[in-house]
C-alpha cells in the first residue's frame, strides 16, 4: 500500500462513519444542540465542507470545484448561533456539495507523489497540518472529530449506537 492508499482508507472510513451517522437524521434533527452553545449538526457539515474547500484551494489552487453562491456565508462562525433552518443548506444539499468536493481532493490526492506529501503546508495551516500530507489526512480526522459529537446527539434523539 502506498502512502495515497493509506492516506484514502483513513478518508474513506471517516466518510463511513460520518455519513453513517447522518443517514437516518431528519432535517430537523440536525438543528439539535446537545447543550447551550454546542454547534448544530448542520452547521457543522457546512463548516467541514468550508475548510476542506479552504485548506485544499490553499494548497492546491484550481483544483476544487467552487463552492456555490453564498455558501461560505451561510456557514461562518458567526452564523453557528442561528437555529433558522431557512439560513442554511438542506440534508440533501449539503451532501452532494460535499460529495462534489470530496471528490476533487480524492482527485487531487491520486496526484500527489510520496515526496510531496513530506512538503511544508502553506504557511496558514502549518500549525495544526504541517505537510501536504498531514492535509490531507486532516479531512478524515475533521469529520470524524465532528462525528463524536454527532453520536451524542443521536443518543439525545433517541436513535440507536451505530458502530
Amino acid at each position: 500500500m502506498d502512502s495515497r492508499a493509506a492516506l484514502k482508507l483513513g478518508l474513506d472510513m471517516a466518510e463511513f462513519i460520518s455519513l453513517g451517522y447522518l443517514e437516518d437524521l431528519a432535517e430537523t434533527d440536525l438543528f439539535h444542540r446537545p447543550a447551550a452553545g454546542a454547534n448544530h449538526i448542520n452547521w457543522q457539515i457546512g463548516h467541514l465542507i468550508k475548510s476542506e474547500h479552504e485548506m485544499l484551494s490553499g494548497c492546491f489552487p484550481g483544483t476544487m470545484p467552487p463552492l456555490p453562491a453564498g455558501f461560505v456565508d451561510r456557514y461562518l462562525n458567526t452564523q453557528a448561533t442561528s437555529d433558522d433552518p431557512l439560513a442554511f443548506y438542506t440534508k440533501a444539499e449539503l451532501l452532494a456539495v460535499y460529495r462534489a468536493q470530496r471528490a476533487a481532493t480524492l482527485a487531487t490526492m491520486s496526484t500527489v507523489s510520496d515526496s510531496q506529501l513530506d512538503e511544508a503546508a502553506p504557511e496558514p495551516f502549518r500549525s495544526y497540518a504541517p505537510t501536504l500530507g498531514a492535509i490531507f489526512s486532516l479531512q478524515g480526522s475533521h469529520w470524524l472529530m465532528h462525528a463524536g459529537q454527532w453520536a451524542v446527539i443521536r443518543r439525545q434523539l433517541g436513535r440507536p449506537p451505530l458502530f
